[in-house]
């Protein structure tokens, strides 16, 4: 196998639950140049699984802003040259939206992705040369590893790996990280219930850190800062930054967001809080301890996090 190019775009959590299917590949072809298209805002994680040769950033959310722009275009010729410019033996779509599968066809190699039957939007198989059957009622992690086992020949074990290597730790002291952000508002936990976790988490001698990606969750997070004793607001860094900094932390809580998936994937001790959407299919998987409260419309209070804290080795 001389060449192999992974085409998983986005969101960040979908960035990270391809990690695993890296892994498995860089197993089974060891000598195997392989490269990752994604969408540019989370090249930083693709850059961090060691398996990864060569990431492409793709700039699709940003072009459909600019179309009339001559300076997308430009871009848009210049991404596509790079793309035929890499001589993969296999291109593997585990996107499997119409976009990805356009990005797949142009690509060089034989293309692989889902069949119809198996995807969200069906005509994207319409672009692969060869397509596989993946029951949709498995977990994204498990998707993605069956398509590229499928893809290259094998088929994956029961060990999830994501193949991340854990930064140094520095001298700080102790943190945990509150998760508050996503996407959508049903998502969301209460502040009330944020402060309690929070403050019952300084008496256990951790301080708090809390990340922002917007400007409401900026403001969220001055909120929470002025009710829980000893927490900090991070600073808005790249994806890689702040991964660094999940990946040492004593404990994480968060909603469903794709920065939890991080923690997952460096094995740090997880409560993950679901409140509007299936964990079974999208929820936080790996080695380390993790705990899922709520649910799909079913609602947690802090008190119910703080029991599951409890129970975790967490390493004040």
């Amino acid at each position: 196998m001389h060449g192999i190019m992974f085409i998983k775009t986005s969101s960040l959590g979908d960035v990270v639950h391809h990690m695993p299917a890296v892994t498995d590949a860089r197993r089974r072809w060891p000598d195997a140049r392989m490269t990752w298209v994604v969408e540019e805002g989370f090249a930083p994680l693709a850059r961090l699984h060691p398996a990864i040769s060569e990431v492409i950033p793709v700039s699709t959310r940003r072009w459909r802003s600019q179309l009339l722009s001559r300076a997308t275009w430009n871009e848009v010729s210049a991404f596509k040259a790079r793309l035929r410019s890499i001589k993969a033996e296999k291109v593997i779509d585990t996107q499997g939206l119409i976009r990805s599968a356009l990005i797949a066809r142009t690509a060089t190699g034989e293309r692989h992705g889902y069949n119809a039957s198996s995807i969200r939007e069906p005509m994207a198989s319409w672009f692969y040369d060869v397509k596989h059957a993946v029951a949709r009622d498995q977990h994204a992690v498990t998707r993605n590893r069956l398509l590229t086992g499928l893809s290259l020949g094998y088929s994956p074990d029961a060990t999830i790996d994501y193949g991340l290597v854990k930064p140094p730790k520095d001298a700080s002291a102790p943190y945990a990280v509150l998760l508050h952000g996503t996407s959508r508002a049903a998502k969301e936990w209460r502040e009330v219930d944020w402060i309690g976790t929070g403050k019952w988490l300084c008496g256990q001698g951790l301080d708090v850190v809390l990340p922002w990606g917007n400007e409401r969750e900026r403001l969220r997070c001055e909120r929470l800062a002025a009710a829980i004793p000893g927490s900090r607001i991070l600073d808005r860094q790249p994806l890689d930054a702040t991964a660094k900094v999940i990946a040492n932390a004593a404990l994480v809580v968060g909603v469903d967001t794709g920065l939890l998936h991080l923690a997952a994937a460096f094995s740090v001790p997880l409560i993950a809080v679901f409140l509007a959407t299936d964990p079974g299919l999208t929820g936080p998987v790996g080695n380390g301890s993790i705990t899922v409260v709520g649910g799909k419309d079913i609602y947690p209070s802090f008190e119910r996090v703080i029991e599951a804290a409890e129970k975790l080795p967490l390493k004040r």
